[in-house]
Parts: C-alpha cells; structure tokens; sequence
C-alpha cells in the first residue's frame, strides 16, 4: 500500500513541479528522487516497516512475491529515466507531465502486484492504460504517433468493455467479486457455474490483449512503432510484465479452480503456439529495427505465457527473472535506439566502430533477448521451459519453444552484424560519457543475474 500511496503522490508532487519549475533537467533529477523514495518504500514494507498503515479491506494482499516484483518495476524504471531521462526532456514542452505519467504508471502496477478483488483488477489496468494512451500520443507533430495513440485507445477501450463484461458475468456466477470463492457452501457457490466460465473467457482475451498475446497482438506493433522510442521502452517492459503478474494471480486463484470444468491448459498452449508463430516469423522480415523489436515483444509474450499455462514454483520464480531480464534489456536496446538517426538495420552498419562502447553493449542485451548462456535472459527461458517440463504434460511445448528461441537468434543477431561485419556511417546523437557508463552498468547488472540469478530470488525467501 505505502508504493501505491508514494507513487501516486510523487506523481503530485511531479505535477505542481511543471509550473513552479522552468528547468527542464530539474523533472529528471525530482523523477529520480521519487523513484530512489518509491524504492525505499517498498523495501522496507517487504521487512515488515510501513510509513503508512491502510486497511484495505481484503481488496489488496501484500505478498513477499508482490513486493519483489514490484522492487523491479521501480528499479527498473529508475535505470530507464537514468539512461532516457535526457531525451524525454527534448521530447517536447510538456516535460514534467510526461514524469506525472510515468509515476501513475506505477501506481497502476503496484495496485496489480497486489490485488484480491476483481474489482481492483479493473482499477489497476485503468491507471495503468489511461497515461498509456497519452504518452503513445505525445509526440504531437508525427502523425504515426497520433495513428498509435488513437488506435491504442480504441483497442484499450475494447479490451476494457470485454472485461467488465468479464468480471459482471462472474460476479453472477458466484455473488463475488473476490478472487477467492468458497466453492464447498451449499447454493450459489457449490460448483462451478456457466456465467463464472464465460465471464473468465472474457477476462482471460482482455488479459491477453493487454500483454499482446496472439491472436491479440495486432495492435501492438503499430502502437509501439508509432509511439516515440523512448516511452515505447517503458510500455513493452515494465507495463507488459505488470499484466503478466496480473494474469499469472488471477490464473493461479480462479482458473486453477475452474479446471475441472474447462482446459485451461490446452487453450493457453493454442495462445503460446500462436503468439510466439506470429511474433517471430513476423520479425524475421522487418526493416526496421524498431518495428522488429516490437514483434519480438510478441514472441517474448509467448514465452512469458508459459508461467501461466504451468502455474508451478518455477513459473512464478521464472516470471520474477523474465521481468527483470526482459526489462532491462529492452530498455537498454531502445536506449541505443534512441541515439540513432536511423533505426533501420542499414542505420547500425559499422557501429563497432564509430561507438565501441554502444555496439558492446546492445550486443549483450540483444544476446539477453536471444537467451544466449551466461546472460539474464538465458536463465529466464531456462525456468520457463523448466516449469512445462515440472507438469509432465505437453512436453511438445518444450520443442516448439526451443525452435522459436533459435528462430529469434537470426533477427537479434541481424543487428549485431550489421554493427561488427557492415561498413557504413552511422549517425548517432550526441553521447555523453554518464550514458556509455549507464549502458556498461546495465550490461554488467545483465551478465551478473545470469551468472548468479539468486540476487533475485533471494528476496522471496529473505
């Protein structure tokens, strides 16, 4: 409750800054020392000190698997405003707004790290959706931004309709809207019932449309090209990992209760076979480094979904790592991104060479992307793949994910020869030495967590 509370009001705090406040490089620095305090926060709420002391209801649950995600939500954040910060300040005018964004961003995540009630579900995607929607749209004078913004809220809106619809037919099918349903009373809740199914169904495509799962992807790629590269970052990491914490709680309490009724199981393999087929196939034959990078969000999807269809200690061990490797790296390729005038894969020709330190970098992370040994991102694909195996049913999944890894390899390692085995000018913006020592951290904080992955989940248990 204390990260909610702090988030939101940081976000306060960052709005009365946009008008007694004229130095734009003043948002950054107050951006950092909101997410060091949010960070504080939540650590010392995980050991047991609380700033504020809430009583809500029942609707939230505090857990020590919620406050470790959310410890990487805002870690990882506060790498992302360090590496990017400067470049959302030329962004445009509206600079600390943009900040205000971000924080309520957080809010929404710590509220769906967290929640027990189907009711806070909704809340939660509402904060985290509706900033969303405004930064996809912020770069005013591109009309590929303005495409992707309103097409984001459309799609939003959407998603949105066919979840409350969701949750309205579950609460007719078990006069709740707590996450926990007492099934052995005698009446309403002896059961299962037909509206509870459907309403899950609904739920179940909403959730599936917020983290760009196949076959409701579609609007991701177009949003995350059109949508300035620097929040676009923001949006496929640290918000898609918050739908999957989301959608694994909400899997592990009510579909895990409905299993006898439906095959949950069967349905989420249909969903991981098609999302990691459209997301890497699809990525194979862009142009754009960008619009590459937000196909293979899909793909990256579709091996997050495995936590999800197994439901075991190894997924939600597995998902913590995913988050945070999947994080991190992404925003440090977008980072690199950033700095390049041209974001085809000809823009990277010869980089090693003009920037060392850049072309090194973004080759560990894209080696994380890929799961490339003694990288984050290696272990992260080790758990997911552990915990199908740990289920002893559809070990075919297993095979099918593996191929799809070696799949992705060719387009991450497009970029790393066009960098190292390409000649050409690259043009770059200007790079400062804080963001060469940024991109080195980041790479090295990458590299320790796939040699030694307990860093983190040395928190679930401490």
């Amino acid at each position: 409750m204390n990260a909610i509370i702090f988030s939101a009001g940081w976000g306060m705090v960052m709005m009365f800054c946009s008008f007694l406040i004229s130095n734009k490089s003043m948002y950054r620095h107050i951006a950092v020392i909101g997410l060091l305090l949010l960070l504080a926060v939540n650590i010392l709420e995980s050991g047991g000190t609380s700033v504020f002391h809430v009583d809500a209801g029942d609707m939230l649950v505090y857990t020590r698997f919620g406050y470790v995600f959310n410890s990487i939500a805002i870690a990882s954040t506060l790498i992302y405003v360090l590496l990017t910060g400067k470049d959302i300040e030329r962004l445009g005018n509206y600079v600390a707004e943009y900040f205000v964004l971000i924080f309520f961003v957080l809010c929404g995540v710590c509220i769906l790290s967290a929640y027990n009630n189907l009711l806070m579900l909704f809340i939660g995607i509402e904060i985290l959706s509706i900033p969303l929607y405004i930064l996809t749209g912020s770069d005013k004078r591109n009309l590929k931004s303005n495409e992707a913004a309103l097409k984001y809220f459309l799609m939003g809106s959407f998603s949105t309709g066919i979840m409350l619809m969701g949750i309205a037919l579950m609460y007719g099918g078990t006069g709740t809207f707590s996450l926990e349903v007492a099934r052995t009373e005698v009446g309403l809740y002896k059961g299962v019932s037909f509206l509870e199914i459907i309403g899950l169904l609904l739920l179940m495509v909403s959730m599936c449309f917020k983290v760009s799962a196949a076959p409701f992807h579609f609007w991701t790629p177009d949003v995350y090209d059109g949508a300035p590269a620097v929040f676009t970052s923001f949006m496929a990491t640290i918000v898609k990992a918050a739908g999957f914490i989301a959608f694994l709680k909400l899997c592990s309490v009510r579909m895990t209760a409905t299993s006898t009724a439906i095959d949950w199981q069967l349905l989420f393999a249909i969903i991981i076979i098609a999302t990691l087929l459209f997301g890497n196939i699809t990525a194979i034959f862009q142009q754009s480094v960008k619009r590459m990078l937000a196909y293979s969000s899909i793909a990256q999807a579709g091996f997050m979904l495995f936590a999800l269809f197994s439901l075991n200690e190894y997924a939600s061990k597995g998902l913590l790592l995913y988050a945070a490797a999947y994080s991190l790296a992404t925003i440090g390729v977008f980072a690199v991104l950033v700095k390049m005038k041209d974001v085809t894969f000809e823009g990277f020709n010869g980089l090693a060479k003009t920037q060392p330190v850049l072309a090194a970098s973004n080759t560990i992370f894209l080696l994380s992307l890929a799961g490339i040994p003694l990288t984050a991102g290696f272990l992260a694909k080790y758990y997911m793949l552990a915990s199908i195996i740990s289920t002893g049913h559809y070990i075919w999944l297993v095979v099918v994910a593996v191929l799809f890894a070696a799949v992705s390899v060719y387009y991450y390692f497009r970029v790393i020869q066009s960098m190292y085995f390409k000649t050409g000018e690259p043009q770059t913006e200007t790079i400062t030495k804080s963001f060469k020592i940024g991109l080195v951290v980041l790479a090295a904080i990458i590299i320790i967590i796939g040699v030694y992955p307990q860093a983190i989940f040395s928190w679930l248990y401490f």
